[in-house]
């Protein structure tokens, strides 16, 4: 079998498998981690931000687009949300998002990093044990959506977000 490396994306490039309907138990459970971090305590913004940054290391397009739709809906600023990927060089982040970034970094990138003392170190000053778990569930939740939209090609651009009213209707 003849395989192409992956040099980019591509007009040619097609949806493949629709997860959802395919591994429906699958997808169910990996919800349920992500409702466990919305209800963490963890705040909304951050929760955005660190989604938003390993969307971007990641280069899960669908994501990007999701969560910086999902994110004006909150009321994040334009100037942030385009200050993610190069977060390091702006002072628009609180130092506990800052932590945040920089362990998002880490843990998206573990096989590199294998998560550093530093980093750790600097999410510890402003995290709890609690709040350390938590952030690395998120991490490791938005990591598995964003390899299931890369690998299955979901069409970038036809996420909708779900406001309050069409939520409550849904519920």
């Amino acid at each position: 079998m003849t395989t192409t490396p992956y040099t980019g994306a591509s007009s040619t490039l097609r949806p493949r498998i629709d997860y959802a309907n395919a591994a429906p138990g699958a997808v169910r459970a990996h919800l349920a981690l992500e409702r466990y971090v919305r209800a963490s305590g963890l705040e909304p913004s951050l929760l955005h931000l660190i989604k938003l940054r390993a969307s971007y290391i990641n280069g899960c397009a669908y994501c990007v687009d999701m969560h910086t739709k999902d994110a004006r809906l909150e009321r994040e600023t334009e100037q942030r949300l385009y200050a993610v990927p190069v977060w390091r060089e702006t002072p628009f982040f609180t130092p506990r998002e800052r932590a945040a970034l920089a362990w998002t970094d880490a843990v998206t990138e573990i096989s590199r990093t294998h998560a550093p003392d530093d980093v750790y170190d600097e999410v510890r000053e402003h995290f709890t044990e609690l709040e350390i778990t938590n952030l690395t569930a998120a991490i490791v939740a938005i990591n598995g959506w964003n390899r299931l939209a890369i690998s299955m090609r979901v069409p970038v651009g036809s996420y909708v977000p779900r406001t309050e009213e069409s939520s409550d209707a849904a519920a």
